[in-house]
């Protein structure tokens, strides 16, 4: 166990943001008096070591700036909490899958310098499990890389996390895209291409695996990114995201946000961009090209996720699952009894997700 505890963290994910882009999330925003002190060691951590983007900026440009990738990438999408994370888990056994890791989420400007030392001192700090559904923590485990963008750029929808009053404005610029502006997506594309790039060098991959659920409102762009790119959406079950997410939310948001925000104007929010999200995905999926999405419910997936993920290989025309047969088996095997958080419904949930959800609902055949 590490040795702080993730909700008493003293300074947040900030700290491993570039300069410019901290100035950038922070300008014009009010920090309430309670988040204060965290925000000014934030800040302080963040200028030191900002100091050192320069050298990587540098190594990238001469070692990977100009490499072609050598694979269209794979994305798993999907609203938070609906199994993106165990799926995640299962393909990255693969290693000629690349990945965003944990500390590169953080870090993403210390990976082609000074590695060895920062990630021996985050491993020595954070805690081995998450706080919200005790799966597994670690510096190297592959990790969603919304966190990595959110400190290589101000365009990201995980500015809510420390601004959670802006969390619809977020939402339409930077989830759905829909009042993004020219420049900032031409940013979105440098910044997300340099950042596969570096995790693919990280990892030794040859083609990028991305679990990232802001992703879902984003395909119409990553199909023009990468147009032979491979999609897998998973959905679960209304009730249970619901509840999973609020609890997710509450929980991680707590060592993150310098605002407050309200339990109820937190909870009116996941409503609403759940809905957001699963629109624009509805609407934008046509896009992907024939023979290059599957959609999985996750509930059958975890029945049996070994035998899906093959045939998911299969579907997409994904390499190396022969070679990479052996090691998924045993993560999953060791997987089977895997203990998750168990919800239990009460009647004032029920009729919020009928009553904001019910489309989800009746699209996958969950039962009202």
């Amino acid at each position: 166990m590490g040795l702080l505890e993730f909700n008493k963290l003293p300074i947040n994910t900030l700290v491993g943001a570039d300069w410019a882009t901290f100035r950038a999330v922070c300008d014009g925003r009010d920090i309430d008096r309670g988040y204060r002190q965290k925000y000014m060691l934030t800040k302080a951590v963040c200028r030191l070591l900002s100091l050192l983007t320069p050298i990587q900026d540098a190594r990238y440009r001469r070692r990977l700036a100009d490499k072609p990738l050598e694979h269209p990438p794979v994305f798993i999408l999907g609203h938070w909490r609906s199994g993106t994370t165990f799926m995640h888990n299962v393909f990255s056994c693969d290693r000629h899958f690349g990945y965003n890791t944990t500390y590169q989420t953080v870090f993403p400007h210390l990976m082609m310098f000074g590695q060895a030392f920062f990630k021996k001192n985050m491993a020595w700090l954070m805690p081995d499990k998450r706080p919200t559904d005790n799966m597994e923590l670690s510096v190297d485990l592959p990790q969603e890389e919304e966190f990595a963008l959110a400190n290589m750029m101000p365009y990201t929808y995980y500015n809510f996390w420390f601004f959670p009053k802006y969390m619809h404005e977020y939402c339409d610029r930077y989830l759905t895209f829909e009042r993004i502006t020219p420049e900032e997506l031409r940013v979105f594309e440098e910044v997300f291409t340099k950042l596969i790039k570096i995790s693919l060098w990280n990892t030794h991959g040859t083609q990028f695996l991305s679990k990232n659920p802001p992703h879902t409102g984003r395909v119409r762009e990553l199909v023009k990114m990468f147009p032979d790119a491979k999609f897998i959406y998973l959905v679960r079950n209304p009730y249970t995201v619901f509840e999973s997410t609020r609890s997710f939310f509450n929980n991680t948001i707590k060592p993150l946000k310098l605002e407050d925000i309200s339990p109820e104007e937190m909870e009116r929010n996941i409503l609403d961009i759940y809905t957001k999200l699963y629109k624009r995905y509805q609407a934008d999926k046509a896009l992907i090209p024939k023979g290059n999405l599957v959609e999985v419910k996750f509930e059958d997936y975890e029945t049996d996720a070994f035998g899906m993920t093959r045939q998911i290989y299969a579907d997409l025309g994904l390499p190396g699952f022969k070679e990479a047969e052996e090691a998924i088996r045993a993560y999953t095997d060791k997987k089977k009894g895997y203990k998750k958080n168990a919800y239990k419904y009460d009647d004032r949930t029920v009729r919020l997700v009928e009553e904001n959800w019910g489309y989800a609902l009746k699209d996958w055949g969950y039962s009202m």
